[in-house]
Parts: structure tokens; C-alpha cells; sequence
């Protein structure tokens, strides 16, 4: 009798990009979620800092690039389901948009969030010297920001902990109560793209690090 030694072959092609690109819209809220449990941890961390902003000047600059990777995961997964939605993907269609107040303060918090970390860059390269001209603007665009994002982030919340839950905890039993493969949900692609952003960002701010210098040193004096 014949033995077919394609279909296991075929079949192992077709689930290794599964594991990481499969989940659909349900994958992506899933990334979007479990990025936004991860920024609520460091953006914890950097509200510390400003408490407490002269002996944790360091930890501020070396936080603050460390989530460049992570935000811009944030908004590539969130800008990807609008892109999805509006232009007519079936499955993206069927979820829907998020609730409408959400729609009206998203523009303000995508552009809040770009130009915090952009006038914090920018700062961080300028040195003191550019204290008076963009720091007004990160000061500014900042208090701004955090207005917006707590009611981003309260409106989030719950599906910001299932998302978690859902691939971080007992992932396995989640999904197949569900009768979903988890070897085809696309949650090793996700683990894979917060795991990246968040080396990413701890590359930059290792590589940055001799740029604290003229600011630890100016606050000192």
C-alpha cells in the first residue's frame, strides 16, 4: 500500500506561517492589547521619574527610549486595523470600529504621542542647550497626552486584560475551549513582534546612553 509523504510535508509548510501570521482580527486586538498592557507598565515607570525627576533623570531618558519600541508596535497594529477596516476587508468589516468616542480622540492621541517622544529626542540630541525652545513643547504636548490616553486606556482596559490573559495565560486551554489551534492563531507571531519591539527599544537606549551625559551633568550643577 502506498504511503503519501506529501501531505505531512505540505501541512507543516502551511502552519509554520500560521504560527506566526494566522489570528485575523481577533490576533490583531490580541497584539494591540497585550503592547498596550506592556506601555501601561513603562509609562508607570516614567511617571515615577518625574515624581522623583533629579536622581531619576537617567532612568527617564533610558525608559523614554526604551518605549519608542513598543509605541511604535502601538500604533503600526492599531494603524493596521484601520487600514484593514477602511478599506473594505471582509473580517474587519464584520468586527466593526471601535466605539465612536474612541474614533474622535484617536487622531489627538496618535499625534500627542508622536510629538512627546519627537520633542524628547529631539531634546535628548540637543542637549540643555535646547531647554528653552523644545522642552515648553514636550512639557506641553505631554500633559496633553496623558489627558487622552486615560481615557484610552480605561476604555481599553478589559480587552486590554483578556488579550493578555488570552496568550499569556494558559493560552493553550483558552484557545482550545474555544476550538482554535493554537498553533495556527498566529500567537507565536505576536509573542515574537512585542518580544522584538521591546529589544528594539533597549538596543536605542543602550546606544543612546552616551547622550545622558550633558543632561545628568547640567542637573547635577
Amino acid at each position: 500500500m502506498a504511503v503519501n509523504r506529501e501531505a505531512p510535508a505540505s501541512e507543516l509548510a502551511w502552519s509554520r506561517p500560521r504560527r506566526l501570521f494566522g489570528g485575523g482580527t481577533t490576533g490583531n486586538e490580541r497584539l494591540t492589547g497585550a503592547t498596550g498592557g506592556v506601555l501601561i507598565v513603562l509609562l508607570a515607570i516614567i511617571g515615577a521619574t518625574i515624581v522623583a525627576l533629579g536622581p531619576l533623570l537617567w532612568v527617564h531618558l533610558f525608559v523614554g527610549m526604551l518605549l519608542i519600541g513598543p509605541v511604535t508596535l502601538k500604533l503600526a497594529s492599531t494603524g493596521y486595523r484601520f487600514v484593514r477596516y477602511y478599506t473594505a476587508n471582509p473580517r474587519y468589516k464584520r468586527k466593526g470600529p471601535p466605539a465612536l468616542p474612541l474614533r474622535l480622540i484617536a487622531p489627538i492621541v496618535v499625534l500627542t504621542t508622536v510629538v512627546v517622544f519627537a520633542s524628547g529626542v529631539a531634546l535628548l540630541f540637543a542637549g540643555p542647550s535646547s531647554r528653552d525652545t523644545l522642552m515648553p513643547i514636550h512639557k506641553v504636548s505631554f500633559i496633553v497626552w496623558v489627558g487622552f490616553m486615560a481615557v484610552h486606556v480605561v476604555a481599553h482596559l478589559p480587552s486590554m486584560l483578556n488579550s493578555l490573559a488570552a496568550d499569556y495565560v494558559r493560552p493553550a486551554r483558552r484557545d482550545v475551549a474555544r476550538g482554535w489551534r493554537t498553533d495556527g492563531n498566529g500567537r507565536s507571531g505576536r509573542v515574537l513582534s512585542l518580544a522584538s519591539a521591546l529589544v528594539l527599544g533597549l538596543v536605542l537606549a543602550i546606544l543612546v546612553i552616551p547622550e545622558f551625559g550633558p543632561w545628568l551633568s547640567a542637573h547635577h550643577h
